[in-house]
């Protein structure tokens, strides 16, 4: 019979939040001893009264003088001015003394004070397995602080039971030596630590790469280690005057990042210690706030949430929910700061992680592979973080025009007559479509580069239909290739297994997974031999159906097995030392084996990378195809993405809920560069409803990527699906879309170039405003159009966040003056809220059913005026579709402007595209008085003058590749 020791409350912690059950509060009393075992003990007599009272006062002086000694060193911590740093480490014992008297209880007692010591928020976990019941025992035989915390509250994981006490062996700087980028030194450890393959000595490399930017790289000197194969670019010579300095302790390794010219502590890593084991490599930070955004892809608000979240990358397929990893890894956060200042931070990993987040606050990242290679970026404002990232990564590829149109898609179509119905009728009903999807219910058997004959026989007719009409078609490719085909039947895995491009197992065969096709082998896109298969296929299907873009799905890449139809070998790569907490618990979980082999690495270190790698050979090859920018959507994706794909934000529902959520997954992906990114409009499971489709339309007409898309046996939720009502509102919006082109494609000029954001953070052109650093309810095009969408049912009014200055009704021209506060606006049905920041000038155009043939009206000019009556704005036009337009000097650049009543247009890149448009009508809101007198290029023009003090000059016919003004008087 086998016996198990009895565990008291206080010895027992479940680890990260695995089990469903709490962990216990601490008991108010001492914990006496075990009840089984005390009744083996002799029994004590009763105390008497004057016995107890003594004892109780003793306790009451213990605790009181226990407060007082907390208070003490409390008081006695960092200054006001530098809230942000942990407490110093409290003095103990040496290591050794502390192992050789740990059994004497005088000594214990001693170590748990000074761990006692540490406050809450600053314990960093050093017990994160997740599902370990970690008891004193387990705790410290890592050589750390035990102390159990209160119950963690619904949700989170809580205040750690085991955490580091501040003589924790690390590593120490040896020596340091000055590089022509910065400082090259040595740190050694001299203990090993409690996972496997602990590297004890490991070089750190900082570069002062410019002034805003700095790179520290911390690898193993005596083996090369993987890295992430993305461009990045190459310092040549040391920043001049950086905007940051860099501060190193010796012992234990510490590195300080400040801001120069607040003193401001962007980073430091002395706050925990530095791990740097084969399989776990840990680096801890201090935060200088608990504003933190980014750290993609994760289903939560825009802000997050600082209080013990951990956020798990690594890419899986799963509709998005809280607390779980999805479709995509982007290890990059923005930080604010005191002031409207920011930072970013990002790490250069492509591994498994965690990332963890405590209220300190403080960060921990915690990855499983690959080396510690990260940036800071010192902005000093938000958007110039997100620039300089962008420029570390890449900047977001420029769409072709009609990326920007309204994308209409359904998986359950069936046939591509029903298909060509749907896009007939919305033409019916004048409603713009330019481009029609198919799910993949277009294939044979669910076989990428194949159609289904029967059902879909007319898809050729479908899509040449759609061109005639000025549309465009695209289609879903899954990467899965199936493998279960008779030989010489499917040319895709013939002639990939002839070329070698599938990805092995560990044994060097074919690996075989099962997706919708069956069996199936998957490509190995870090293959340059991979890439040319698959434009080969790609052109192949091309001549049978002339598609204009793709859609590439499943790219995580998703199994509906665990690893493959063999499994997977037993070793410390399928089953690591740590396993971050990923859903399933398992790194082949729903995808390949993690010892899976491919052409640049073990798939163990490539698999959050395989979305972006399918990307860059799907846009790769649609270049070589169609000639023109190409248009791939992802749902994997990575770091760099943006250069070659956009994003929708997975497989959500439709519920309200979901339609808020978006608005946060929409903005966090314009801060990770990619801004051609929305969500699926009324959502994609579960049965649309009239009044959220309509909001949700309304909403989704100012995503970036607009698409409508729903799943197999859900009623259709295409415009034309709704009510006369609904479906008018429904047209108003994409309408309204439309007529705002010019603004939205300048928008993406200025990302694909300068690397700013389309979809915008109130709080980035806000960023001394705190209270916009948590809305996630509106949001901005670029710097002046304020969005404010309806996100619940059955109101007829929306409360909206107004920063400080003057804003404009869009539609009317009615001026609101906020002081920062909240503004009830009226929003019935057909109603979505935009306003006009002050200081604005936006290019529109009347819409039609197509971005070609909107693209080609006159320009209608709108300018809001400031209180000085000023007011700037641009535009960038070209073709719409030829590569490299801006590179090649083959685009027409304007600024448009006003001050002192005239406005001017100064043509700073001419270009022919811009002689085939002209400039018909012009608004300016804000003229405080009706002029006696409106001039155009020197000629009297008739106006009008609205009560609300909008002045309009109509019929102008400027061409717009010419400058004119157009000015007032009184």
């Amino acid at each position: 019979m086998v016996s198990y020791k009895r565990l008291n409350p206080e010895d027992v912690q479940f680890s990260s939040a695995v089990l469903s059950e709490e962990p216990r509060p601490l008991p108010d009393e001492v914990p006496g001893p075990d009840p089984e075992e005390a009744s083996l003990l002799p029994r004590r007599p009763p105390c008497s009264i004057t016995t107890g009272l003594l004892v109780i006062g003793c306790l009451l002086l213990l605790l009181c003088g226990g407060w007082l000694l907390g208070t003490m060193f409390w008081l006695h911590g960092p200054a006001d001015q530098d809230p942000h740093r942990p407490p110093p480490p409290v003095p103990g014992p040496a290591r050794d003394s502390i192992v050789q008297t740990r059994a004497n209880g005088t000594a214990a007692a001693s170590h748990r004070d000074g761990c006692s010591l540490i406050p809450e928020a600053w314990r960093f976990d050093c017990f994160p397995e997740r599902g370990v019941v970690v008891t004193r025992e387990l705790c410290e035989a890592r050589n750390c602080c035990f102390i159990p915390a209160a119950a963690r509250p619904p949700g989170q994981n809580g205040i750690p039971w085991c955490f580091y006490p501040p003589d924790f062996p690390s590593y120490s700087l040896v020596s340091l030596n000055d590089t022509l980028l910065g400082q090259k030194g040595t740190l050694v450890k001299d203990v090993k630590t409690y996972y496997p393959g602990d590297i004890l000595t490991v070089e750190v490399e900082i570069r002062h790469e410019t002034d805003t930017r700095l790179r520290v790289r911390i690898t193993d000197p005596s083996s090369s280690r993987f890295e992430v194969p993305i461009s990045v670019p190459t310092a040549t010579k040391k920043a001049e005057s950086p905007d940051y300095t860099v501060e190193l302790s010796k012992q234990p390794f510490g590195l300080v990042v400040k801001r120069s010219s607040t003193g401001a502590v962007l980073l430091n890593t002395s706050v925990a210690p530095l791990f740097y084991a084969d399989q776990f490599l840990q680096l801890s930070t201090s935060l200088p706030s608990q504003f933190i955004y980014g750290l993609g892809e994760h289903r939560s608000t825009f802000l997050h949430d600082v209080h013990w979240r951990t956020l798990t990358m690594w890419a899986r397929d799963v509709p998005p929910m809280e607390h779980t990893n999805l479709y995509g890894a982007h290890p990059f956060y923005l930080a604010m700061e005191d002031g409207g200042n920011a930072h970013g931070f990002f790490l250069l990993n492509s591994n498994a992680m965690d990332v963890v987040l405590q209220p300190a606050p403080a960060l921990t990242w915690r990855t499983i592979g690959g080396i510690l290679d990260f940036y800071v970026f010192l902005g000093p404002d938000p958007g110039s973080v997100i620039e300089q990232y962008v420029e570390v990564i890449g900047y977001p590829a420029m769409p072709i025009y009609w990326a920007l149109g309204y994308h209409l898609c359904r998986w359950g179509y069936n046939t591509s007559n029903s298909t060509w119905e749907v896009v007939k009728s919305l033409r019916n009903y004048r409603i713009p479509q330019d481009v029609q999807w198919n799910d993949i219910d277009y294939m044979d058997q669910f076989m990428d580069f194949t159609f289904d004959p029967k059902k879909f026989g007319t898809l050729p007719d479908l899509v040449r239909d759609l061109h005639a009409h000025d549309q465009r078609y695209v289609m879903i490719l899954d990467p899965g290739i199936s493998s279960t085909q008779p030989e010489g039947s499917y040319w895709p895995f013939d002639e990939g297994l002839r070329r070698g491009v599938f990805i092995k197992d560990a044994e060097g065969k074919t690996l075989i997974g099962k997706v919708w096709p069956g069996l199936t082998a998957y490509p190995d896109f870090s293959d340059e031999v991979t890439h040319e298969w698959w434009y080969d296929n790609l052109q192949r299907f091309h001549e049978k159906v002339p598609f204009d873009g793709l859609w590439i799905d499943m790219n995580e890449p998703s199994n509906f097995l665990d690893g493959s139809t063999n499994g997977c070998p037993s070793n410390s790569l399928e089953n690591p030392p740590y396993t971050p907490g990923i859903l399933g618990g398992l790194l082949r979980a729903k995808t390949v084996c993690a010892t899976a082999q491919q052409k640049q690495s073990i798939h163990y270190n490539m698999h959050s990378l395989y979305g972006l790698m399918e990307a860059k050979a799907s846009a790769s090859a649609l270049k070589r195809i169609v000639a023109k920018r190409p248009f791939v959507i992802s749902r994997s994706t990575f770091p760099s993405q943006g250069m070659y794909s956009g994003h929708w934000l997975g497989d959500n529902r439709s519920l309200w809920k979901d339609l808020y959520t978006s608005i946060a997954g929409m903005l966090t992906f314009n801060l990770l560069g990619i801004p051609l990114v929305g969500a699926d409009i009324c959502g994609f499971s579960e049965e649309p409803q009239e009044e959220l489709c309509v909001r949700w339309t309304q909403l989704g007409a100012f995503y970036p990527f607009t698409r409508n898309h729903n799943s197999i046996d859900m009623k259709p939720q295409d415009p034309t699906a709704f009510s006369p009502l609904a479906r008018t509102a429904m047209k108003q919006a994409l309408l309204l879309r439309y007529s705002l082109f010019p603004v939205l494609y300048t928008l993406f000029h200025n990302a694909h170039v300068h690397g700013h954001t389309v979809a915008r953070p109130i709080m980035f052109e806000f960023p001394q405003d705190i209270k916009t650093y948590g809305i996630d309810k509106q949001f901005l095009w670029g710097k002046s159009l304020l969005v404010t969408p309806v996100l619940d049912p059955g109101v007829d009014f929306v409360i909206g966040y107004f920063p400080e200055g003057l804003w404009y009704d869009y539609y009317t021209g009615d001026s609101v003056r906020s002081k920062g506060e909240e503004l009830r606006l009226q929003a019935p049905l057909d109603k979505i809220n935009l306003h006009l920041r002050e200081g604005s000038i936006i290019p529109t155009q009347t819409p039609n059913l197509t971005l070609w043939v909107s693209s080609g009206q006159p320009l209608h000019l709108v300018s809001a005026l400031s209180d000085d009556g000023s007011a700037t704005g641009d535009l960038f036009w070209d073709d719409g579709e030829s590569i490299d337009t801006f590179e090649t000097d083959q685009y027409t650049y304007i600024i448009f402007s006003v001050a002192k009543n005239v406005m001017t247009s100064q043509v700073l890149h001419p270009n022919v595209e811009a002689t085939y448009i002209t400039v018909e009508s012009a608004s300016f809101y804000g003229v405080k008085e009706k002029p006696s007198r409106v001039v155009v290029n020197s000629l009297d023009a008739v106006f009008t003058y609205r009560d609300n003090q909008v002045l309009t000059v109509a019929d102008l016919g400027l061409n717009l590749s010419r400058n004119f003004t157009i000015s007032w008087t009184y």
